[in-house]
């Protein structure tokens, strides 16, 4: 696997806290207007630029793109954001209460993620691609990492150690309580000799920013006859950590009827599928279970086996859909459904509760996806079902962006 340094710009340790926002892609309009209120240097000026627009301007719109290029520049102009002295990698790490994870960030090739080097799970939206190509196309820049991961290596892990002692360049806690530190590594070759050694890695969270950054380079080199391949349009920012220390939560879901069944007729036709037991925890005891809130009421649901060794096939929320949410709750394509919601684990089970007793229907509490699970689907070449992991804490977006020239 490819690894560069890079040199783009960065906030300087007094603007980071200021600047450093959360991904696009985690917020609607209202809440990145609301997140960056007062505050002129959040990123989300950039990611987000229809938030300096009145409501219901379209986001897609010629003026947003143009406004999210024009406030790029000025971060740089006022001096929020500053160029880097020379190319450098990062470690990364983020502590959110007693969870800890460190990765190493810095570019990665477009052509490792178009030969499956760096492998997928999800199936991305066209139009969610055009709109990031075109942002990085108009920001001429990519300005958000994508989240990779590897299989655990010993040796990497001893540098990422040595790495730690130096004093940070950010170390500072945002307003979720999770706790940000980067620390520019020394040693740069020893870490790109490291990584050449890791056969795979796999995108765990960011697949329309990695599907867009491999866009813009193909569209790029396409206009260039000159091309030779390490221009730095080829490369994209990303975060890779091992995959031991990722944390993914449950992505829950509700359906918000019971298909025409009376709750009684509901329990009874789903107990012609699997075992239901009344007064279960909010949360499955392990995989092959689901929690399941009805009227006011916890059970459990212990999932059939799969009938296949497909990697897909036997994942819980495979099960589910194929076995409960199809046959008995005529859920037929999650994808397009509007009579099923996906609320991630972060929201707690009160969520689910809360949902239920408000707006009828049942909820169903998953045990999560685990980065075994993810990594052998993506090593089959498959795609994981819609909704199915949720990775926390998430990345930062500012504190590095990588220039396209």
């Amino acid at each position: 696997m490819r690894l560069r340094a890079l040199q783009g710009l960065r906030p300087t340790p007094a603007t980071a806290p200021a600047v450093a926002a959360v991904p696009y892609d985690v917020v609607d309009t209202e809440e990145a207007r609301a997140l960056a209120e007062g505050n002129p240097l959040s990123l989300l000026h950039v990611t987000r630029a229809e938030i300096d627009f009145p409501e219901g301007t379209d986001p897609h719109s010629d003026a947003v793109y143009r406004r999210a290029s024009e406030n790029l520049h000025r971060l740089e102009r006022e001096g929020a954001l500053i160029r880097e002295k020379g190319p450098c990698l990062y470690l990364y790490r983020l502590t959110m209460g007693p969870h800890q994870q460190t990765g190493l960030a810095g570019l990665f090739h477009i052509d490792d993620y178009a030969s499956d080097v760096i492998r997928k799970h999800e199936r991305t939206r066209r139009d969610k691609e055009d709109d990031r190509t075109r942002t990085a196309h108009e920001l001429n820049a990519h300005v958000e990492p994508v989240f990779l991961a590897y299989r655990d290596d010993p040796a990497i892990d001893r540098l990422v150690q040595w790495a730690q002692a130096a004093a940070p360049l950010f170390d500072l806690v945002a307003p979720d309580g999770v706790r940000h530190t980067l620390w520019r590594v020394a040693g740069v070759d020893t870490f790109i000799g490291a990584f050449g050694k890791v056969p795979v890695a796999y995108v765990a969270d960011g697949h329309h920013r990695s599907a867009s950054a491999a866009r813009v380079g193909q569209e790029r080199r396409s206009a260039n006859p000159r091309h030779t391949g390490e221009e730095p349009y080829n490369w994209f920012p990303a975060v890779i950590f091992p995959a031991s220390q990722l944390r993914i939560l449950a992505y829950n879901r509700r359906v918000l009827d019971l298909n025409g069944h009376s709750a009684a007729a509901f329990l009874d036709a789903l107990r012609e599928v699997a075992p239901v037991t009344a007064g279960a925890p909010p949360e499955p005891r392990g995989p092959g279970e689901v929690s399941m809130y009805l009227g006011e009421t916890w059970y459990s649901v212990a999932l059939p086996g799969p009938a296949s060794d497909d990697p897909v096939a036997r994942l819980d929320v495979s099960v589910l859909q194929d076995r409960i949410l199809g046959p008995v709750l005529g859920i037929d394509d999650p994808r397009t459904s509007q009579r099923i919601e996906f609320i991630g684990g972060i929201r707690g089970t009160g969520e689910l509760e809360a949902r239920v007793r408000a707006h009828g229907g049942v909820a169903f509490s998953m045990a999560p996806v685990t980065m075994a699970q993810l990594m052998s689907v993506a090593d089959a070449g498959r795609i994981l079902p819609p909704k199915s992991t949720w990775f926390e804490p998430k990345l930062r977006s500012g504190f590095f962006i990588h220039a396209l020239d």
